[in-house]
């Protein structure tokens, strides 16, 4: 699936993770975990083509993918739920469905749309209020829903609980519960350390864009040091 290696990446000569070297499982969900500053959101910008690699490979499915273009990764299978959303606030939750699903033909919109409303039924309620009217909630299900529409089979959310109610948090995770069950691969940028760790299976932490601590999730939470300092669990 995804593996990174020695990789690094930044803004012009800055470099905000350092020989990050990490190995996706198929059908896991894997958290990005560290505190605000530690390079998370820029290794999944950079995954998806939307910030410089600076050294180090990106590989999936064993292929160098490195020096392609965002366009031609979402057309090999992977998508991105970047943080804040990033919706066409002026186009409606279906156009902006759409436009997720451009890479695919008209023909198969309905069916992808229909997936993306039994995971989110209340987007069903709301298809054609613009994406600027929606609550929070809503805007975070329709950003997740349109990174479905390109039919990844790897997919990055970053910030999946930010400034949500712990109604709408508890439908998005059981959400990302169903996509795993279904074979997703998934990598998880979250600042809910607690709710990250009862899903991950796998978790990276990072600290100043360097690796701190690998490994399965279930030894992060029981690793005292660990989570006292860097996970924000005593």
């Amino acid at each position: 699936m995804l593996e990174l290696k020695s990789f690094s990446c930044g803004y012009g000569a800055f470099q905000a993770v350092h020989e990050l070297s990490l190995s996706l499982r198929p059908g896991t969900i894997t958290g990005l975990l560290g505190p605000n500053g530690a390079g998370k959101s820029s290794t999944l910008m950079c995954v998806a083509g939307h910030v410089a690699r600076q050294a180090g490979q990106v590989l999936f499915d064993g292929q160098d993918i490195s020096e392609l273009p965002a366009t031609e990764r979402v057309r090999r299978g992977i998508a991105i739920s970047p943080e804040g959303r990033r919706l066409f606030k002026d186009l409606s939750v279906e156009d902006n469905l759409r436009v997720g699903g451009v890479i695919h033909p008209a023909s198969v919109f309905k069916q992808d749309r229909d997936r993306v409303l039994s995971l989110f039924p209340r987007l069903g309620e709301r298809l054609t209020s613009l994406a600027g009217n929606l609550s929070g909630g809503e805007q975070q299900m329709l950003a997740i829903g349109r990174a479905l529409m390109a039919r990844p089979r790897f997919m990055m959310i970053d910030e999946l609980s930010l400034g949500l109610m712990p109604k709408v948090i508890d439908l998005c995770y059981q959400a990302l519960l169903k996509l795993r069950a279904e074979g997703m691969t998934v990598l998880l940028v979250e600042q809910n350390t607690e709710r990250v760790l009862s899903v991950a299976d796998d978790v990276c932490v990072l600290e100043s864009g360097q690796t701190v601590w690998k490994g399965a999730a279930a030894d992060a939470r029981n690793d005292p040091a660990l989570a006292a300092a860097f996970l924000g669990l005593h």
